[in-house]
């Protein structure tokens, strides 16, 4: 599926099947497009999520697999109408990204906090502690996992930060990039889909509609994620026993002969640094994560009480993380600008320039997290 042959097959998969869910629909289009779709309540009204999913598995690309199945679920809404399928998917995909602004800002907050660390050389600070001070394999890949499970407030925040700051440490330490990514991103998702202050409990809770119930529904799904809670196990035994199978093995002894990435493909190989302050320190790294952390609490908590919380477990019950997480996260950004300008680590201009590097960094996520919500949105 990695050559171009296959690729160029796959894309040309995607488009015939697109084009013949199209035909389909127009094909078994009737009565007026304002009336109820023809599929309401049948088999055939799971076939966008389907053919996202499959195009996904055939492209290895999700934009377009989410798109064109948002799209077969307009064309069947509107009994194949492509005038008023398009018009569908615009105004469902405005209402969702508008409808959900509070994750997005709080998405765009946490590519922020990343930035800023950068910039003020906390997580250079932090690298090169970790270096000096971290002389084994073992205590390298148990640092990654520890540090990933600390920034469990959202996986895209937790994979920028923990993959720049141990990334050094574990090309010291001749550990592959492969076995890098897989331990950031193996950690990331299943700590944050079981983390109450996380940007997935906020996504949950708005996906549900009721904000005081979908968080109730969310902390109670917890002992259920039986995927996150097997893949830290299967993470913890895998570093325990210092076990490697299949293409990961291959990566590994590789990297212990001195080539970190054995594909074509060489992440980050010399990449310039982003710029950076030389006089930054761990407080740099350290304090702005646990006061993004403390905050978000806080507000959770605050916001609780604001909806008729009488203690502290009556509070969690009723919080909203849609409303608290932005809340909390912008409490933190605010603190962690006037921390750095206190400490002289970076000037107002530099800090300005963070917001939109920041977004920049954000811009997969927000992508995917609108068109996810819009073709949950067409199914439902």
């Amino acid at each position: 599926m990695n050559s171009p042959r296959m690729k160029r097959f796959g894309q040309f998969l995607l488009v015939i099947f697109a084009l013949v869910c199209v035909l389909m629909t127009a094909a078994f289009a009737e009565g007026d497009v304002e009336h109820t779709s023809f599929v309401w309540g049948t088999v055939a009204s799971l076939l966008p999520p389907v053919a996202a999913i499959v195009l996904a598995l055939i492209t290895k690309e999700v934009y377009s697999s989410l798109f064109l199945g948002i799209i077969v679920g307009c064309f069947l809404y509107t009994n194949g109408s492509p005038i008023d399928a398009f018009q569908d998917f615009v105004s469902r995909l405005t209402s969702n990204a508008g409808g959900n602004m509070g994750i997005l800002m709080f998405l765009v907050i946490l590519g922020t906090m990343v930035a800023l660390m950068i910039r003020a050389g906390g997580s250079k600070a932090y690298g090169d502690w970790a270096v000096s001070h971290i002389k084994t394999k073992s205590g390298a890949l148990w640092s990654t996992f520890i540090l990933a499970i600390v920034l469990g407030v959202d996986d895209y925040f937790n994979n920028l930060t923990t993959g720049n700051v141990m990334r050094p440490v574990t090309d010291g330490h001749h550990i592959s990039r492969a076995k890098l990514s897989y331990m950031c991103d193996a950690t990331a998702a299943p700590v944050c889909i079981m983390m109450p202050v996380s940007s997935w409990a906020a996504a949950v809770t708005g996906i549900i509609g009721n904000e005081e119930v979908g968080f109730q529904i969310f902390l109670k799904a917890i002992p259920y994620n039986y995927y996150a809670i097997l893949t830290l196990v299967f993470i913890v035994v895998m570093t325990c026993l210092n076990i490697d199978y299949g293409p990961m093995r291959k990566h590994e002894n590789n990297a212990a002969k001195g080539d970190l990435y054995t594909t074509p493909e060489r992440p980050f190989a010399g990449v310039e640094e982003m710029k950076f302050n030389p006089n930054g320190k761990v407080i740099d790294l350290v304090l702005p994560v646990l006061v993004l952390v403390g905050c978000c609490v806080g507000s959770m908590v605050y916001v609780g009480y604001q909806n008729g919380g009488t203690d502290l477990i009556t509070a969690f019950a009723n919080t909203s993380a849609f409303d608290a997480l932005p809340l909390g996260s912008l409490v933190a950004l605010i603190f962690t600008m006037i921390f750095f300008m206190v400490r002289r680590a970076m000037s107002f201009t530099e800090l300005m320039d963070c917001l939109p590097e920041g977004f920049k960094q954000m811009v997969p996520a927000i992508l995917i997290l609108c068109l996810a919500w819009t073709i949950g949105d067409v199914t439902k």
